[in-house]
């Protein structure tokens, strides 16, 4: 079955809406219910993975389940998607983002407009964040080609482990990392910290979609042998 475009965008603002709630609302409470920063670090990898899971199933069918810049331009990359429908996508997912931020502050009894003031800043968290974008488009990109049915899970246990593997606890994704920069709560990130995720991100999604290129690339016909008929 095949959705028009408006439909697709909102399925995109749906699940980047839903996702970001649940990344700085899983935050906001795990915060709230314990000072141990590695308890509460956990209590907001166990909800962000399970919600990935029921997102990328429920509206994967509808708009592919982007939910993230880096992974749209790569699909525009590769064809998968007219330029002109994947910049609509991002701005949606941007937007979307937003929208999911204010709704886990509305939740919670938080101011709604925020600006944060987390550090997330340096080489490490920039390496970092490659890394987990890296990974996550391999998984998408290798998970299509051989496990397709099994996308929801390998992105949910990817981003789970993505967040006690890199420094930067993995945002992975340009827009959530906007929407995170509007809460200055457990999740946050400061906005003058966002630009260099960003480029990390997509140097990171680009590097891993070359990759798989190249893996996934046709043998030439030089690396066949060659017969000559009649001595086979």
């Amino acid at each position: 079955m095949t959705f028009d475009l408006k439909r697709r965008l909102a399925a995109e603002a749906l699940g980047t809406a839903l996702l970001v709630a649940t990344v700085v609302g899983s935050g906001i409470m795990s915060d709230r219910l314990s000072e141990d920063v590695a308890v509460s670090l956990l209590g907001n990898t166990i909800p962000a993975g399970a919600i990935l899971v029921v997102l990328i199933s429920i509206l994967g069918p509808i708009s592919g389940a982007h939910f993230n810049p880096a992974v749209t331009m790569v699909f525009a990359a590769r064809r998968e998607i007219e330029p002109s429908e994947a910049v609509l996508y991002v701005l949606t997912q941007i937007a979307g983002g937003t929208a999911g931020t204010l709704i886990a502050h509305a939740m919670f009894d938080l101011q709604l407009f925020q600006v944060s003031e987390t550090v997330r800043t340096g080489t490490g968290q920039w390496i970092a964040e490659a890394v987990a974008t890296f990974g996550l488009v391999l998984t998408i990109l290798t998970g299509l080609r051989f496990r397709a049915d099994a996308i929801p899970w390998l992105v949910g246990l990817y981003i789970t482990a993505a967040y006690w593997f890199t420094a930067s606890t993995s945002f992975a994704n340009p827009a959530v990392a906007i929407a995170r920069a509007l809460s200055n709560t457990f999740s946050g990130i400061r906005p003058t910290d966002v630009p260099g995720f960003i480029v990390a991100e997509v140097l990171g999604a680009l590097v891993a979609a070359a990759v798989v290129g190249w893996m996934f690339a046709e043998r030439s016909a030089a690396n066949f042998p060659i017969t000559v008929k009649g001595t086979e």
